[in-house]
């Protein structure tokens, strides 16, 4: 770039190469709305104030914000690959995404890692990727890979790495396990990334201490400020399942403000299509009060900062020209979206679209003996430890209900609240068949599964009969990853998800359409009303770092113990 040029057309004294006129400017460091020109040369913001240019874009009576971003998310989760990905969530206005690539890694370890920074590269999307410091999430579970303190150091400095993902595993930072702290001594002193839901008091200072820096986790406000009061930036997220901006915000006020900013986690593509991404995170937070320009600070700058990308979340001088232009501070809907000072979005609609990379590494990695599975559960006495789901939550309740038996001890299901739940190793064909009860999902006449179970990945199924069960599991065995859906012991629908079992080369309207289709069907089959997204919240089921009891494919897990347990309160 030609310094002497570049400084001329930052002056005024050149016209640059492309103008936004007449902008009302979204200014994230002094909170107001400022009217100007955004002079771009070369995909970068030179000047702000009165400028001609050799494009000119006319911004009149509409406002210009830095591009949102996305602080924490797991692409995997949206079951799309990574341009695919950009091709929904760009249109709402992010152009950059803090991700975490530990679904895939559960999975394909390093070549799952790998292929994520490969197709994440040049698209009309930041893509700043966490290195997994958690896989498998526990040692209490089977997963497909363990990533390695050797991994993280040979990929640390791969391009578009950027820190250490969320620590999950705070039962080992907290008693100073070397292994983890090794890991997070290797990635400093970049951004450590943190997932803590339960820790409190001495217990979180130690684990502020170790180095983590971020917490995505809290769904109560004490947690909240108790992070923020010892110097760790938090998350508001909203996703698919987990609804956590609204009851959070009554803790934000001018004096904090600075320290939250917004995630997704894990988001499906229709609800992005519908709801919105991160835009959707600053509507609710305007709806109920905040002022609009604190809102999309929230959703800018501060993960600009709290990541320590200096060229994002501002427009200002030697920013990238990634601006979105809406017409309203009511409701955030962009009307375009700039990456770089080029137009990739209009109207809701991606103006791009990409080939993803070679698949060959992360194919083909559902290994299952079908024939073999066998979804009897055998019981004691007439109670049962039961995982009772909370509406709009991933965590769950740890419940003892009465249930029912045959003359031989096995469950017979009489309730139309408790469901029968399994997990099967898929990734080195052991056996392992994990099975348990669920309260509050609610499902008639079939049964449910999926190759996507947080975070090891591996089979879940919930059903009213192991018929319908083993069904399901053997159409996710037959498509080698997937969702499959059974009704009347028939297959009636499914989502292919060949890459990992967690992603697809489909379209992403392709999958949204499919997604829509069966969730409606999921719910004509009598889901709990409250429960939003069945996929994401029956995923959650198996992940044993968040509280209260999951199931994992050595059994049930009690994650406030941190250990298994059995069904038979006994």
């Amino acid at each position: 770039m030609n310094t002497k040029h570049l400084m001329a057309v930052s002056r005024g004294k050149e016209p640059a190469e492309k103008v936004f006129k007449n902008a009302q400017i979204i200014n994230v460091y002094s909170g107001e709305i400022e009217t100007a020109d955004i002079a771009v040369e070369q995909g970068t913001i030179v000047g702000i104030g009165e400028y001609t240019g050799k494009t000119t874009i006319d911004c009149s009576n509409q406002y210009v914000a830095p591009g949102f971003i996305d602080g924490h998310v797991h692409i995997e989760s949206s079951m799309l690959t990574p341009p695919s990905f950009a091709e929904v969530v760009v249109p709402k206005g992010t152009t950059t995404v803090i991700a975490d690539p530990h679904e895939i890694a559960n999975i394909s370890g390093v070549e799952g890692i790998k292929f994520m920074l490969k197709s994440s590269r040049n698209l009309p999307l930041n893509v700043h990727m966490m290195l997994p410091s958690c896989v498998p999430a526990t040692s209490f579970e089977n997963a497909g890979a363990t990533i390695t303190k050797e991994d993280i150091e040979a990929l640390k400095d791969e391009a578009g790495v950027l820190g250490l993902g969320e620590v999950m595993d705070y039962p080992a930072v907290l008693e100073g396990d070397a292994n983890i702290h090794d890991k997070i001594r290797i990635m400093q002193p970049r951004v450590i990334d943190g997932h803590a839901p339960d820790v409190v008091g001495n217990d979180l200072n130690a684990y502020i201490l170790a180095g983590v820096q971020t917490d995505h986790e809290s769904t109560m406000v004490d947690a909240l400020l108790a992070r923020i009061r010892r110097g760790m930036y938090v998350h508001l997220r909203e996703g698919s399942a987990t609804h956590n901006v609204e009851p959070l915000l009554k803790a934000v006020n001018a004096r904090n403000l600075h320290r939250i900013l917004f995630c997704t986690d894990d988001k499906h593509p229709e609800d992005i299509k519908h709801e919105g991404h991160i835009n959707h995170n600053i509507n609710i937070a305007i709806k109920v009060g905040i002022d609009p320009l604190d809102a999309i600070r929230m959703g800018t700058i501060n993960a600009a900062q709290a990541y320590r990308l200096d060229d994002v979340g501002a427009i200002a001088p030697g920013k990238r020209a990634d601006l979105v232009v809406f017409d309203s501070l009511d409701k955030v809907e962009p009307h375009e979206v700039y990456k770089d000072g080029t137009l990739v979005a209009k109207d809701g609609k991606a103006l791009f679209s990409h080939q993803t990379a070679p698949t060959d590494a992360v194919n083909k990695t559902v290994h299952v003996d079908v024939d073999s599975l066998d979804f009897s559960l055998k019981l004691k006495t007439d109670k049962a430890r039961v995982i009772a789901i909370i509406p709009k939550n991933i965590t769950t309740k740890h419940e003892i209900r009465s249930v029912k038996r045959d003359d031989k001890g096995y469950y017979v299901n009489d309730s139309d609240d408790l469901l029968k739940i399994a997990v099967i190793e898929r990734h080195k064909n052991t056996g392992n068949v994990g099975i348990g009860l669920v309260e509050g999902f609610g499902l008639k006449n079939g049964a449910l599964a999926m190759s996507i179970a947080h975070d090891s990945h591996n089979i879940i199924v919930v059903g009213d009969s192991d018929a319908s069960m083993h069904k399901a599991v053997e159409a996710i065995d037959e498509m080698q990853g997937g969702i499959a859906l059974v009704k009347d012991n028939k297959l009636v629908d499914r989502l292919t998800l060949e890459i990992g079992g967690i992603m697809t080369n489909l379209a992403a309207l392709d999958v949204q359409k499919t997604l829509e289709r069966m969730r409606k069907q999921v719910k004509a089959m009598g889901l709990n009303e409250t429960i939003d997204d069945p996929f994401i919240t029956l995923a959650f089921l198996a992940l044993p770092v968040i509280p209260a009891l999951k199931i994992t494919d050595t059994g049930l897990f009690d994650v406030e113990a941190f250990t298994h347990i059995a069904i038979d309160p006994t």
